[in-house]
């Protein structure tokens, strides 16, 4: 409660100071010349304007809607040639790239189309691009997406049905991106492009990032983007926040979404307003749900979890360039499962004491409740970065700096619920400079240097999985790209240096249950103390690059082609984990004798756009050098290690006990997609993705239960019947219904050695959803309606990337299927509540 009213605080402060701003005449000069671009936007059959579509500069990050008149205009746009989109429902989008030194006056006449092309990215190219025209294997979402999978519990699980793209999960709360079956260290996930850093390595650290405040969502997929360093050898997730309003307008939202199945509420209060450039907002959210169930558990317990969240950012945008400074607060108290049961009656068991020696049942008014258990993690991440972009010379100087303090505290003694297990408190300094140019005859060029500064401290707690560390990162690089008329050409690379300095540590083990570290002067002398980690000192460097190539055929077919090596240090967890992380129910050991990693991965895609039909083909090949990955260890009867919490063996022990490895692999694939569009307003939308991993070994014949790599996402297709109706019915408009099919193989290509992964069975999901605008007499949008059913059909089902199955006891009845299953069937509403507060021009005399 205290946050919330801060928060609300904040919020008003920042609100009354800002709108007295615009109620402050402004005078004296400008800051120099002013580019303004002004025009409309018609239909191009009849003529007609066309009310409220955007314009975008996203370089710039700014824009603007067309107003009743289907006019706009643009101000304080700075020097140079960029990139302009303008979109509107049931039209193809029309990209150009303009001088603004030479136009100041630009009329767009869009073709209704119902073919979905020009998507532009800004992640990881020099400017704005279309994406069919880039090298690069990437995709991207806007708002409407995200808006139409309300049901996702969390923004990675609303882009975890993308091709090539899929997701690790620790219940509907905690999700960790892959591309092309990596993840953790080996994808970035940035935010505004500014690298989110939490304990990565970590099964059950999510994504701490607002949901609510993201308004697009862009992948590359692969090690091409270099602009990113080290970790981004599978690729880089982008969230990017929401663009600044109209110039002169202050406008906000209120958002609520509610989920059947585990009474899920998601709340956000959006406000944000621009008067003549300068720019701000801010944006509070909470969202809490109940345990979620299925029919084959019940309410899987302890899956419950309440997140607070709250942001604000202020900047100007100018014709000398723009600077945006933004503060975030992520704050969330996640349940700890680990699936265990009782031996009769499999109901879920809840652990009441330290010693463990008996756990009583879970009373239904538990598992029906949004209170959070003793057993719990929080999880709190401070953010405050800078995004600036500058005109500077015959270019443009980005530079974007943040600091983030992410502490993770896992509460794990239910005798004492006050004192943490996992402690961590991660300090990180990120910095990013480049500066973009063209050096002549259209080559765009981007020279940069990034990295980051962190500091991992360890709080007071009684588990300790990895140790105190100081690291540094620096990566120089260049990218350029050039089209010689039909064929674009882009290639860069980058040297990445990573230096680790870890600190050794010591534990007092006279308690056994709560060890602490240990700070006297003779650690090897004193009685009950052990070692729990040695120093380390280690650099890794490595050199990635990338080239490829796209040439357009025509307007309806290219071909793409892409060659990148990556470069990957490894983490502290896999050179020095060694203990107990609770919220993954695993006791990590790391290797200190690791190499980097090095991948080498090649990509070919061909697409086609025809009047009533799109398609495409990707393939990706990545070979890997020195992979890392987590195995099972085996004790001394060939059985899997069960240890206490200090690492002692224990049959019955709550942890399984997990070590490092190291070997060659190879990962590839493909992702394929047809869109047909019988009526205009009708899409039947098909995709596949497949993606294998091997586990090529360190040299001879491999077993054929270490044959395959763990987490692999099996094949997986997805159809979808979508009718979208622009004009919609009456006072309903922009309305969409849709319909779908999810279909997943089993998988049985998983890594079965010492029983690190099991077999997962095949199984089908349906979905629906359906939604449109309520607009008033004057055609102004009123309510956004939203609702989106998941697992219509409430099948029982486990994902082979779900870690909760195999969260159960040490030994299950035989005939019983271990393991927590997915969440059953789930029904979404959205509701989206616009609203104006606009300062309104007074009218002229004899008006």
């Amino acid at each position: 409660m205290k946050l919330n009213i801060r928060l609300l605080l904040l919020s008003a402060t920042l609100f009354f100071t800002y709108s007295i701003s615009f109620a402050i005449p402004k005078s004296g000069p400008e800051d120099g010349p002013i580019g303004t671009l002004t025009g409309t936007v018609t239909d191009k059959a009849d003529g007609k304007p066309i009310i409220a579509a955007t314009i975008s500069i996203p370089d710039i990050r700014t824009g603007t809607i067309t107003d009743v008149n289907g006019h706009y205009t643009i101000n304080h746009l700075p020097k140079g040639v960029y990139l302009v989109q303008v979109s509107y429902l049931g039209y193809a989008t029309f990209n150009q790239r303009i001088d603004f030194t030479k136009t100041t006056t630009l009329d767009i006449k869009l073709q209704i189309s119902s073919i979905e092309t020009g998507e532009v990215v800004i992640t990881g190219v020099s400017k704005a691009t279309e994406i069919k025209r880039d090298p690069v294997p990437m995709v991207a979402i806007g708002k409407n997406y995200i808006d139409q999978h309300s049901a996702s519990g969390n923004v990675i699980d609303e882009i975890a049905n993308l091709p090539g793209v899929s997701a690790v999960t620790t219940g509907p709360n905690i999700s960790k991106p892959f591309i092309h079956g990596l993840g953790y260290n080996r994808v970035v996930t940035a935010e505004d492009g500014i690298r989110q850093e939490g304990q990565q390595w970590g099964d059950e650290h999510g994504i701490e990032v607002d949901q609510n405040s993201i308004d697009r969502v862009e992948v590359i997929k692969g090690p091409a983007s270099l602009t990113f360093g080290s970790d981004a050898i599978g690729g880089v997730v982008n969230l990017i926040t929401s663009p600044p309003v109209p110039d002169g307008k202050i406008l906000g939202s209120v958002s609520e979404v509610y989920g059947t199945n585990n009474g899920l509420f998601n709340s956000s209060f959006r406000l944000q307003g621009n008067n003549n450039g300068f720019v701000w907002g801010t944006q509070i959210s909470e969202k809490l749900a109940k345990d979620y169930q299925n029919p084959h558990d019940g309410r899987d317990y302890a899956t419950n979890f309440n997140e607070k969240d709250a942001r604000v950012v202020i900047g100007l945008n100018k014709s000398w360039g723009s600077t945006y400074l933004n503060a975030s607060l992520f704050d969330d108290l996640q349940a700890i499962p680990d699936g265990s049961r009782d031996s009769l009656t499999r109901q879920f068991t809840q652990q009441i004491t330290d010693a463990d020696v008996t756990r009583t049942i879970v009373p239904e008014s538990v598992l029906n409740s949004y209170a959070i258990p003793v057993l719990h993690q929080h999880v709190q991440l401070y953010r405050i970065y800078d995004n600036s972009n500058i005109v500077l010379g015959s270019g443009n100087l980005f530079v974007n700096l943040g600091y983030q303090y992410s502490h993770r505290r896992e509460f794990t003694h239910p005798e004492d619920a006050l004192t943490p297990g996992l402690n961590l408190e991660l300090h990180t300094y990120t910095y990013d400079v480049k500066y973009d140019f063209d050096i002549g005859k259209g080559y765009e060029t981007t020279f940069g240097v990034n990295g980051m500064d962190q500091n991992n401290a360890l709080g007071y707690g009684t588990d300790f999985p990895i140790p105190a560390y100081h690291q540094f990162d620096i990566g120089p690089f260049f990218v350029v790209k050039k089209s010689f008329g039909k064929l674009d050409l882009s290639g860069g690379a980058r040297y990445d240096t990573r230096s680790f300095s870890g600190q050794a540590a010591y534990l007092d083990t006279t308690n056994s249950f709560y060890p602490k570290l240990y700070t006297g002067p003779n650690p090897s002398t004193a009685p009950n103390v052990t070692q729990q980690f040695a120093a380390l000192n280690k650099t890794f460097s490595g050199v990635s690059g990338s080239f490829g190539a796209t040439y357009n055929f025509s307007d309806q077919f290219l071909l793409k082609g892409n060659i990148a090596r990556g470069f990957r240090a490894p983490s502290i967890a896999e050179l020095s984990a060694n203990g107990a992380d609770p919220g993954s129910q695993i006791y990590h050991v790391g290797n200190s004798d690791f190499k980097p990693e090095f991948s080498l991965q090649s990509d070919l895609g061909a697409f086609l756009t025809l009047p009533n039909v799109s398609a495409s083909i990707e393939l990706f090949d990545n070979s890997i050098q020195n992979y890392i990955f987590q195995e099972q260890l085996l004790d001394a009867n060939g059985n899997p290690q069960r240890v206490n919490p200090d690492g002692s063996p224990n049959p019955n022990g709550i942890y399984s006990k997990f070590g490092y490895v190291q070997s060659k692999a190879r990962i590839d694939g493909g992702e394929f997609y047809l869109d047909i569009h019988p009526l205009p307003w009708l899409h039947f939308e098909n995709s596949m993705t497949i993606t294998y991993g091997t586990n090529l070994g360190n040299g001879g014949r491999v077993p054929d239960s270490l044959k395959y790599l763990p987490f692999i996402p099996p094949l997986h297709t997805h159809s979808e019947l979508r009718g979208t109706f622009a004009k919609g019915f009456g006072s309903f408009k922009n309305a969409y219904a849709f319909f779908g099919l999810d279909h997943y193989n089993a998988q049985d290509r998983f890594f079965a050695a010492y029983g690190t992964e099991t077999y997962t069975a095949g199984y089908n999901l349906l979905s629906a959803g359906i939604g449109a605008n309520l607009v008033n007499a004057a055609g102004k949008k009123v309510i956004e309606l939203f609702i989106e059913g998941t697992n219509l059909a409430n099948v029982s089902y486990q994902s082979n990337m779900s870690r909760l199955k195999y969260f159960d006891n040490a030994a299950v009845p035989a005939g019983v299927q271990p393991g927590m299953f997915n969440m059953g069937r789930n029904i979404s509403f959205k509701v989206v509540v616009p609203f104006d507060l606009s300062p309104h021009a007074k009218p002229t005399p004899g008006s």
